[in-house]
């Protein structure tokens, strides 16, 4: 099922909810686990942000896994990768301070619900978990997430 809502994006490519933006995307609210808990109200709009900066500075950073092979045009013969772009390596960065500010326990949580999109009762039964008691630590996560980003 699919639950289909207009989104602004802000100019680090954020999805906000409200406020003056030049673009906008559609967003299925269905389509992660932490947009599925917003859509619920159980999670405030300040760990709404700080979950999807997180999850913007992953995909930026290409930290996910490649499903295909990145074919670049070789004009000196190498065998080496091309460099990153500075926005990717910058991305990495900010996405390495978040995890490290996070902190063990924490960060493995945020890593499996934000960025791979992992549910919660799949999670809690990863780390041995009750029932319910991630969605308390994921709570926890997202606010010291937000207090590193500084977010009001």
């Amino acid at each position: 099922m699919r639950e289909l809502v207009e989104r602004g994006l802000d100019e680090h490519g954020v999805i906000r909810a409200k406020g003056a933006t030049r673009r906008s995307v559609t967003v299925n609210l269905r389509e992660s686990p932490l947009s599925w808990l917003a859509s619920r109200g159980l999670l405030s709009a300040r760990q709404i942000e700080a979950g999807e900066r997180l999850r913007a500075d992953y995909e930026r950073a290409q930290l996910a896994p490649s499903v295909t092979m990145r074919w670049a045009a070789r004009v000196d013969g190498g065998a080496a990768e091309p460099d990153p772009t500075t926005a990717q390596l910058a991305a990495k960065q900010r996405f390495d301070g978040a995890i490290t500010a996070a902190g063990p326990g924490l960060a493995e949580l945020l890593w499996r619900v934000v960025c791979a999109g992992e549910g919660l009762p799949a999670a809690e039964r990863a780390f041995g978990w009750p029932t319910r008691a991630g969605r308390v630590v994921l709570g926890l996560a997202l606010d010291r997430l937000a207090s590193h980003y500084k977010l009001p």
